[in-house]
């Protein structure tokens, strides 16, 4: 039997000890305040963890694109999110379930452009993929994949037969959807026009058939879908070109692990495509092939197909096994 201490020392500990720093709160706050030192470390260490650590434990892919971006990103009569680059983001999710090892679902989020930077920085989203174009200043905020399509900013007018050149823009009123690449390109093609600023591509198209614009600036390929599908296709014209630009996926920063898988589903698509093998062939002539909705030019099909080109042979080449 062990030897204790005296009863008389515990007497003296108790009477000396200090007032233990929780005497005299309320339960309800003691819970209030380790409600929020949970929340704060919670969020720090949601925070910490890499894209590829959430999808492997939560296995779900949540991706931003949009819902007005035919033939990239869009919302069908169902409201269903369908288009060629939710078509690269399927490709994505299918290869991050087989190097995962478990199943990932793809989460699809519809966002405004001005919303994509500031959801993929805040962790609300794990990848943009839409109709989303490089640019030096978005590139400090997020990290781009590999270029998987081809566009640039053209202009929605509804006088037949006009040819505008940059000199012609002074003056003009311009609208062009906020936070987009369309916008830069307008006032740097001419400082003097008048950009208008709307929300998205509906405001936009609105504001030229009520003529409080002149035109409606934004990707051609958009611009060419909403003309094939609008009501009367013959009161419009899509002319100009005053910028071209590469489609890539957004995502965020220091997430190579991540960006790897990313990069390697859409240049295996591309070379599935130039190598005419018909899984990857049947997913581009759907949004682009001369039955899609939006067939590309013979020329602009040229350019798409120069540089998807040039991408995979900066790569290496990903063996037939795995095509």
């Amino acid at each position: 039997m062990k030897q204790g201490l005296p009863s008389q020392h515990f007497q003296s500990l108790r009477q000396h000890s200090p007032q233990r720093p929780y005497r005299g709160l309320g339960r309800s706050k003691i819970i209030a305040t380790l409600t929020v030192l949970f929340t704060v470390l919670g969020t720090q260490l949601a925070a910490a963890e890499s894209v590829w650590e959430k999808v492997k434990r939560t296995g779900t892919l949540t991706a931003g694109t949009s819902q007005e971006a035919l033939p990239f990103a869009f919302a069908n009569d169902q409201g269903e999110l369908q288009g060629y680059s939710i078509d690269m983001l399927k490709l994505i999710k299918a290869q991050l379930t087989k190097e995962l090892g478990r199943d990932v679902q793809l989460q699809l989020v519809a966002l405004n452009p001005e919303e994509r930077i500031p959801k993929l920085v805040q962790g609300e989203v794990d990848i943009v993929c839409d109709a989303s174009s490089y640019t030096w200043e978005r590139d400090k905020k997020v990290d781009f994949s590999v270029s998987y399509g081809l566009t640039g900013t053209r202009l929605l007018v509804k006088q037949q037969n006009e040819v505008w050149e940059a000199a012609d823009l002074a003056n003009k009123k311009i609208a062009a959807v906020a936070a987009t690449t369309n916008e830069i390109a307008i006032r740097r093609a001419q400082p003097q026009a008048q950009v208008v600023i709307v929300k998205n591509h509906a405001e936009g198209y609105d504001a030229l058939q009520k003529g409080t614009v002149d035109a409606f600036a934004a990707d051609g390929i958009l611009l060419d879908g909403w003309l094939q599908n609008a009501k009367n296709p013959s009161e419009f014209n899509v002319i100009g070109y005053f910028s071209k630009e590469g489609i890539a996926c957004m995502m965020p920063e220091n997430n190579s692990k991540f960006a790897d898988q990313v990069n390697y589903s859409l240049v295996r698509f591309m070379q599935g495509y130039l190598q005419e093998k018909d899984p990857y062939v049947a997913i581009f002539d759907r949004w682009f092939g001369t039955q899609a909705k939006v067939p590309l030019t013979q020329d602009l099909r040229a350019l798409v197909l120069e540089a998807m080109q040039l991408v995979v042979d900066f790569k290496e080449e990903i063996p037939d096994s795995d095509l």
